[in-house]
């Protein structure tokens, strides 16, 4: 689509973050369906465990978010993610933002590195 457009790619920023943290977080995602409201096991609990705080209705998990299958997601991404990475530090337009980091800092560092 760039290259139909004329317009070369300027920036790649690539969010970091150690494996075990991730499927610490993802494993721990709670979901109540009707409302969409989310939940989390350690950063974010009900109040009553697995059960929505406004409608006592109960919350679900993804089954795909589960340690084993992330684990193996996590093989596939790193495999096909660090050839793309390498690329675009050779060209001289990758950043690295550590995602561990509270969301508003993470996006501020986005937006450094994008130069805004």
């Amino acid at each position: 689509m760039l290259a139909e457009n004329n317009t070369p790619l300027q920036k790649a920023v690539e969010l970091k973050i150690d494996d075990e943290l991730l499927v610490a977080r993802i494993t721990g995602r709670l979901v109540h369906p009707a409302s969409g409201r989310s939940y989390h096991k350690l950063f974010n609990p009900p109040k009553k465990e697995m059960t929505d705080d406004i409608t006592g209705e109960p919350l679900v998990q993804r089954s795909d978010d589960n340690a084993a299958a992330l684990t193996k997601r996590l093989v596939t991404y790193h495999k096909q993610t660090e050839p793309i990475v390498d690329y675009y530090k050779k060209a001289g337009i990758w950043s690295g933002v550590d995602a561990s980091q509270p969301p508003k800092t993470v996006w501020a560092d986005i937006l450094k590195c994008l130069g805004q």
